[in-house]
C-alpha cells in the first residue's frame, strides 16, 4: 500500500526580507560614523559606545527578519 503523506514541500528562503540582514553588516563598516571621540557617553568616545550600539541593532534586525520569514504552522 503506498503511503497517504503529502509530498515533501521545499523549503524556500528566498524571501525580500533577508536583505535587511545587510543593514548590521553594512553600518558598522561605514567607519565615518564613529570614527571620532565626540560625542562622549560616560566617559566612553564615540567609537566604543557605538561598536557596542551595534550589537543590539544586529540582534533587533535578525529578530525582525525571523519573525517576517518563520514559517506558519497550520
Amino acid at each position: 500500500m503506498a503511503s497517504q503523506e503529502p509530498p515533501e514541500t521545499r523549503r524556500t528562503d528566498r524571501s525580500h526580507w533577508n536583505w535587511l540582514l545587510l543593514v548590521p553588516i553594512v553600518i558598522p563598516l561605514l567607519t565615518l560614523l564613529f570614527n571620532k571621540e565626540e560625542p562622549r557617553l560616560a566617559g566612553f568616545p564615540a567609537f566604543y559606545w557605538m561598536q557596542l550600539a551595534f550589537i543590539p541593532l544586529g540582534v533587533v534586525t535578525t529578530l525582525i527578519v525571523y519573525r517576517m520569514t518563520k514559517r506558519k504552522e497550520d
